[in-house]
């Protein structure tokens, strides 16, 4: 599994995701700040990435017109990056475990009802779309 941060997320949660074993990426550092939500997405589908967010609206509906794709983690809300850090090592130590939602829909609002993963002690949430 491979992943992709989009520019909300902070920079440093790539290395955070090379500490679980992942491959691990930044919009930024691959020349695509500033992109449309659209055009990061013809990236993600086009290199088949897991990608990670916090924009939450735009992204649940851009993967819901999607057959098949390599997954989606939203963290929310938008926190400081260490906060982010603690979020996404939650999130990957679950997805070490296997046990991953798989959601096949092409409605938003079905989308959204998937249980969220709530981390004791954090503010935020992380939903997983795999």
């Amino acid at each position: 599994m491979k992943f992709l941060l989009d520019e909300c997320m902070h920079t440093s949660l790539v290395e955070v995701a090379h500490e679980f074993g992942f491959v691990a990426h930044h919009v930024s550092h691959m020349g695509m700040a500033g992109l449309k939500d659209w055009q990061v997405m013809d990236r993600v589908i086009r290199e088949e990435f897991t990608f990670v967010t916090n924009n939450r609206t735009d992204f649940v509906a851009l993967f819901a017109r999607l057959d098949l794709h390599s997954g989606l983690v939203v963290i929310v809300p938008n926190v400081a990056p260490a906060r982010q850090r603690i979020m996404l090592r939650a999130a990957l130590a679950h997805i070490g475990q296997g046990d991953m939602v798989w959601l096949k829909s092409s409605s938003p609002a079905l989308m959204s009802s998937v249980p969220s993963m709530r981390f004791q002690g954090d503010s935020g949430t992380a939903r997983l779309l795999c």
